[in-house]
């Protein structure tokens, strides 16, 4: 396999149900993710929804992060591409967890590319 891009699969149970629903905070939180993890941002999108619950996506050069929240739940399932090779995958996530007092986190990674 042609390795393009590695694929993060998070689901964030056990999280700070406050942070999940705000729209601040969860706009701060991928931004930091992104730059803190060597990203070079390129546009957002968040929306908030009523009553409670956010979706967003951070475009980066290098590909993307999404997340959207149940805070009801105290969970949110994100997902982190990167086709870059100055991008730090993980510390991205780990800003994720940390950032949403994650109690327990569930990651799936997978290669992405041509399977010649």
């Amino acid at each position: 396999m042609k390795i393009l891009g590695i694929h993060l699969l998070l689901d964030l149970e056990k999280c700070d149900p406050n942070k999940l629903d705000d729209l601040g905070v969860m706009k701060k939180l991928l931004t930091k993710a992104a730059l803190d993890a060597g990203a070079h941002v390129v546009g957002e999108t968040f929306h908030k929804f009523e009553p409670i619950g956010i979706t967003g996506v951070l475009a980066i050069a290098e590909s993307h992060i999404s997340v959207h929240t149940w805070p009801e739940y105290s969970y949110a399932s994100a997902d982190i591409f990167s086709c870059g090779d100055d991008f730090d995958i993980e510390k991205a996530s780990n800003v994720l967890i940390e950032g949403l007092n994650c109690q327990k986190p569930t990651i799936i990674r997978k290669e992405r590319g041509l399977h010649e």
